[in-house]
């Protein structure tokens, strides 16, 4: 119910390629799992995430992003972010009496977040701890508290799961044999269960086309990846900070339009406005001669450093494997080779100089590109902690592992849910979505499984 360093540390693994976070660090091991620490960001995937898009290798889901809409609003529930709205700008503008940026006609809009923020201004929505009580009254729910899967364990004829093994810390085993499985453990976890379940199948469960654990993805968050000038210094402070209004918690960012990723094959992008920051001489002679250009009055100018969420193109070879090393419980440790290519950083460089085109073509101030090479975009890289992609959706089984309801390739009741099973990423949180996604699958779960 609570931290435990012992537990945590099963995480452990070793990571290669570009620098990354600790596997055992950016994850939580108890009731709630990741949602004890996560910032509360949410917003759904959009259309064209959930398209085929021809500039993206492996990119596209099985499915339509019709199909998990209606889930939307009872995940926006669950996580307690608010009505459901977000793009809705009149309705911001009004509820905050203060207006957007301008921007001249072009491929970038202000978007907004919502935050899980509704019940308490200051933390998030942690599920354990707000969930608990309900749990613990479900008559047909047993929780097992320090209870570690360790192995799924397949009939003879790999078609159908038999049991799983489970163990303790402190010694116990036992087996549970169920009529469904579905793996909700997170994209290293679930990756991990099913590569080490190699008894009847030696490749691993759902393994059988050397896929699972391919794909791992994150969101990369540039910090200082621009600087913002706005001419007149006016900024509605939603561009900010997360602002509270009618019952929600949100945030304005930037995101480049559908059709512009299609004429400029660029990726997703959410860009956040950081804080003000001073320009330097350089900067502000730049600013200067701009304004006179432009015959604009930059006399009050404020610049602001830009952060941003981005997407990643799916790359095989990005992956968690296993390692030789055990845990404590006997399983193998994980290893996870990191990519980022020098396209995703130039696909997220042509979204800022599209903004900056905008800005100036709207006379309201300009964009200075601060990373070029890919060393300058690494040496100011932090990473979302939005683990995807492992255990990815494909209509057939050589290009993923789940089907499009979720159930692994070829064994009749082993199903996966959560980011793991995201084919591509899009650049929102993935919180609300795999909600949604999860809830989906549940219905599903009660139409076939009773």
């Amino acid at each position: 119910m609570e931290f435990d360093a012992a537990t945590q540390e099963l995480y452990a693994g070793t990571n290669g390629g570009v620098s990354y976070l600790p596997l055992e660090g950016s994850r939580l091991r108890y009731l709630g799992g990741s949602t004890n620490h996560w910032g509360g960001w949410c917003r759904p995937l959009d259309e064209i995430d959930f398209e085929p898009r021809s500039w993206i290798p492996n990119s596209g889901w099985p499915i339509k992003r019709t199909e998990l809409a209606p889930y939307f609003a009872r995940a926006q529930a669950l996580v307690e972010a608010g009505p459901f709205i977000y793009d809705e700008e009149k309705k911001w503008t009004e509820a905050f009496r203060q207006p957007v940026l301008r921007l001249a006609p072009g491929g970038v809009y202000t978007s907004w977040f919502q935050f899980s923020k509704t019940r308490d201004s200051v933390l998030p929505t942690h599920f354990g701890e707000r969930y608990a009580e309900d749990l613990k009254r479900h008559p047909r729910l047993q929780l097992y508290s320090y209870a570690n899967v360790t192995g799924l364990r397949l009939s003879a004829d790999a078609n159908r799961m038999d049991h799983l093994d489970v163990a303790t810390l402190s010694g116990n085993r036992f087996r549970v044999e169920p009529k469904v499985t579905v793996l909700a453990t997170g994209a290293m976890e679930n990756a991990r269960l099913l590569l080490a379940s190699n008894d009847v199948m030696t490749t691993g469960v759902g393994n059988g086309y050397d896929m699972v654990g391919r794909f791992f993805a994150d969101h990369p968050i540039p910090r200082g990846a621009a600087t913002l000038v706005v001419f007149n210094g006016r900024l509605a402070p939603f561009y900010l900070d997360f602002q509270n209004a009618d019952g929600a918690v949100v945030r304005a960012t930037f995101s480049p339009r559908p059709d512009f990723q299609r004429e400029k094959n660029v990726l997703g992008s959410l860009t956040t406005v950081d804080n003000s920051i001073d320009l330097d001489e350089v900067g502000n002679q730049a600013v200067r001669a701009v304004a006179s250009a432009l015959r604009i009055d930059a006399s009050a100018a404020r610049a602001f450093s830009l952060g941003c969420g981005m997407e990643l193109v799916p790359d095989p070879h990005r992956r968690l494997s296993l390692t030789h090393t055990r845990d404590p419980l006997g399983m193998p440790r994980l290893h996870l080779s990191m990519t980022v290519s020098d396209s995703d950083f130039m696909h997220y460089r042509l979204t800022l100089a599209e903004l900056g085109r905008q800005l100036l073509g709207a006379g309201l101030g300009m964009i200075r590109l601060d990373r070029k090479r890919r060393d300058e975009w690494l040496e100011v890289l932090d990473w979302g902690n939005h683990h995807m992609g492992t255990t990815r959706m494909s209509d057939e089984p050589h290009s993923g592992v789940v089907d499009p309801n979720l159930k692994v390739h070829g064994i009749s009741n082993l199903f996966v849910t959560g980011s793991s099973t995201f084919p591509t990423y899009g650049s929102s949180n993935p919180t609300l979505n795999l909600v949604a996604l999860t809830l989906r699958l549940a219905d599903h779960l009660r139409g076939h499984f009773r």
